[in-house]
């Protein structure tokens, strides 16, 4: 029993149908019971044949019709047509791209196929019985393959495109390569077959044909003139021909640059000027030689080739390597030199040798720089002055006569000073218009050793211009200071201590700094020389010691011995000192340790009893008690007042004040009241003192006088006054009343005018007293006082 497949024509062409005739499936398959299967297949191998006529279906992409495309056909020599077979299909896009009637075999594709896509798909067909469901035959798979069609257009996957090429390139210089795809299948036909061709860019440049290779066309392009260019290539399959399908692309070409173009200033002169203070390093200017090629190609570099001041000027190249710096190089003089001639020459600093025909690469300029005139400051003959003076130098002396002078033309006047901040002691002074510096106080080398001064220049026509310069003074030592003990100013011997016996060595110290060291020389003082107990001797290494010239030392004989020690330099002159040098008299044990340098105290032979000790307790007791009792007592007797009735004047409280009173504001000092009835104390004017007579008039001639009675107002007040102080001068028994006042200065109407001491002189042996005589009796006391003085004085 055989079967085939039945494949139809497709639509749009007719393919011949290549039969392959399958063998079938084993008979005993297709309907036998298992057991019988088992027997036989042990005993019997026969073979059969396939019941499937199979195909490999061939059909077209991008069908368009409106009904299922047919595919292919499946049938078995076992179907007999009856529907008692079912075909099913599984496999790559089994059910949703590919269909196949169970019934009658015939396989459709119900989807748009697209070999770009999918180019064959795998299938699987089997045979079933409908109603058991068993397979008739065994699962077999074909193919669906999809055939190519030109429908896919060549595309430049990476465009557009960027490329540079070099200027002045040759004709056939390689730019770019260009590589067209195309999705059609390249072994059927020539759909998938490119040729490529340019649209846009001619003379300059062309495309091969065949390799996408675009090239220089026209020589010598050079970049300065154009530097940019776009170029449009084709590329269409099936060879070109007609009917192809092509796509495009574009070329943005930059002609990179070489070095072809020479630089060039764009002046032949060039004018700077500069001012003359103008610091090393400063910038004149700068200049700049073009050059039409960029980058590299127009970096440069300058040099300064000839010119009067090739050494006073520099020239060197900005941070962009294009300019040309000119900078000071020494300093400047308008008044040396106003003006400088510079030839300067630039050069490109990379050189292509294929262009050297086109050169040379370098060009040259001048360049003319003049020196501006400013007002400078004085200028010192020297930058700086270094002086040395001994310390014993007088004052006045001339330590240095500086000079300065005006740099400028005009040649200023100059005057000198001495910046004070520098020379705070003020130990120096400079002539204003000489400039001799000289010393104003006495120098000291042990207190400064050196003096750093320095010198103020300044002109008279514009004193904003000032030069300075220092002034370093070293003051050279003077042997003008005597040695002295160092350290030890005290010693101890032992009482034990034995004639012959060292008890201190001594040193001494001299500020002053000789140039060959120091030595010194100690010797007793003339009045120790015979002394019995201590000796000096002198060790000549600048050391002395102190011996003991005898044994048998006793604290209860003496405890304390001064030897005086003359100590001498050895540089002129001789400076001597006399230094005196403790010995005390001390305890020590057998070593030579200091015990105790004190006298011990006597022991009393017996001791006190105890009633003894409290007798002399109690008179101590008893001696305070009478000592404070006394102190009491005169205490109290000092502040009884001093009058003789002590019911006169009641309405008058005697007031101490420990300051200046309040005016008439206080009222805690008496009645003010009192004083506006000045009848109630007339009674009391009978009492005259008898010693003296009155002065009212002494201290109150200037002052207008006033009926004492009657009147009133201020005239009442003026008459109490004047009658309070009438009485006291009359009463020997009353004191005074009066305040004691301190003033700085006195009012204009006073007759003893001003008693201060603030606006005296110094001494008061110009003093004279006499007029206090002629005050009255009030002042008699201070009189005999200020005589008692004067004649001691004298």
């Amino acid at each position: 029993m055989g079967a085939r497949l039945h494949v139809p024509g497709v639509a749009r062409t007719s393919l011949p149908v290549v039969l392959v005739i399958l063998t079938l499936l084993p008979h005993s398959l297709l309907g036998k019971p298992a057991e019988e299967e088992n027997t036989e297949s042990s005993v019997l191998h026969q073979r059969v044949k396939r019941g499937w006529v199979w195909n490999q279906f061939f059909v077209l992409e991008e069908y368009t019709g409106l009904e299922p495309l047919y595919i292919g056909k499946l049938h078995s020599d076992m179907d007999k047509g009856d529907g008692s077979i079912r075909y099913i299909l599984t496999g790559e896009g089994a059910g949703t791209t590919f269909t196949i009637d169970d019934s009658t075999g015939d396989i459709h594709a119900i989807q748009r196929l697209d070999r770009e896509v999918k180019s064959q798909y795998v299938l699987r067909a089997q045979a079933r019985n409908r109603l058991t469901d068993r397979p008739l035959e065994p699962e077999s798979e074909f193919i669906v393959k999809i055939q190519d069609i030109n429908d896919n257009e060549p595309r430049f996957l990476d465009g557009p495109y960027q490329a540079a090429v070099p200027e002045m390139s040759k004709i056939g210089t390689s730019v770019i390569q260009l590589t067209a795809t195309d999705a059609d299948d390249p072994t059927y036909g020539n759909s998938a077959r490119v040729v490529y061709s340019i649209l846009e860019g001619q003379p300059y440049f062309s495309v091969d044909a065949k390799t996408g290779v675009v090239r220089v066309s026209l020589a010598d392009m050079d970049r300065e003139t154009r530097e940019n260019y776009t170029v449009v290539i084709q590329a269409k399959d099936m060879g070109g021909q007609l009917g192809g399908l092509a796509g495009t692309t574009t070329i943005n070409i930059t002609l990179s640059d070489v070095n072809d173009n020479p630089p060039m200033f764009d002046q032949r002169l060039y004018q700077m000027s500069v001012p003359e203070t103008a610091p090393v390093g400063s910038v004149v200017g700068r200049i700049w030689a073009k050059d039409r090629d960029i980058g590299v190609n127009a970096e440069m570099t300058y040099s300064i080739v000839d010119g009067d001041g090739r050494d006073t000027f520099d020239i060197t190249t900005d941070p962009t390597n294009l300019f040309g710096i000119i900078i000071v190089k020494k300093p400047l003089n308008f008044e040396k030199k106003p003006s400088y001639t510079l030839k300067v020459e630039g050069a490109n600093t990379h050189v292509d040798p294929v262009f050297f025909k086109r050169g040379p690469f370098k060009d040259v300029t001048i360049v003319h720089v003049s020196v501006e005139d400013v007002d400078e400051p004085p200028v010192f003959d020297l930058p700086a002055y270094y002086i040395e003076m001994p310390e014993d130098a007088e004052i006045g002396t001339v330590v240095k006569t500086v000079s300065a002078r005006d740099p400028d033309a005009a040649n200023n006047t100059v005057r000198y000073s001495i910046e004070r901040s520098c020379d705070p002691e003020k130990y120096f002074y400079i002539d204003i218009t000489s400039g001799s510096l000289m010393t104003v106080r006495s120098l000291d080398r042990e207190e400064i050793s050196w003096h750093n001064i320095t010198i103020l220049a300044m002109e008279m026509n514009n004193p904003t211009q000032i030069g300075s310069v220092s002034v370093a003074l070293k003051v050279l030592d003077v042997n003008d200071n005597p040695p002295s003990l160092t350290h030890y100013l005290e010693a101890y011997v032992c009482e034990n201590a034995k004639a012959g016996q060292r008890i201190q060595t001594i040193t001494a110290v001299d500020p002053d700094e000789p140039p060959g060291g120091q030595h010194f020389y100690y010797r007793l003082a003339p009045e120790a020389v015979n002394n019995p107990n201590f000796t000096l001797r002198d060790n000549q290494d600048n050391t002395a010691w102190i011996l003991t010239r005898r044994g048998g030392w006793s604290q209860q004989e003496q405890t304390i011995f001064y030897l005086p020690i003359i100590i001498s330099d050895g540089e002129q002159p001789v400076q001597t000192s006399t230094s005196t040098l403790t010995i005390r008299v001390c305890s020590c044990d057998h070593e030579g340790n200091v015990m105790s340098c004190n006298a011990e105290a006597y022991s009393l032979p017996a001791s006190l009893s105890r009633g003894a000790l409290i007798a002399i307790l109690a008179c101590i007791f008893v001696l305070l008690a009478v000592m404070i009792l006394l102190m009491l007592s005169l205490r109290t007797h000092r502040k009884k007042p001093y009058l003789c009735d002590e019911e006169e004047n009641v309405h008058e409280n005697i007031v101490r004040y420990d300051d200046e009173g309040g005016g008439e504001e206080d009222t805690e000092a008496f009645d003010i009241a009192a004083m506006w009835n000045p009848r109630e104390v007339h009674h009391h004017l009978g009492k005259m003192r008898q010693d003296m007579l009155p002065e009212i008039e002494s201290l109150s001639r200037y002052v207008p006088q006033a009926c004492v009675v009657g009147g009133g107002g201020d005239s009442n007040v003026h008459g109490y006054v004047l009658a309070k102080l009438l009485e006291a001068d009359m009463d020997p028994c009353a004191p005074p009343y009066d305040s004691l006042q301190t003033y700085a200065y006195e009012g204009e109407g006073s007759v003893a005018e001003s008693l201060s001491s603030l606006q005296s002189g110094t001494s008061n042996n110009d003093h004279e007293y006499d007029y206090l005589n002629d005050w009255g009796p009030r002042f008699k006391k201070l009189a005999e006082m200020y005589d008692k003085y004067r004649v001691e004085n004298w």
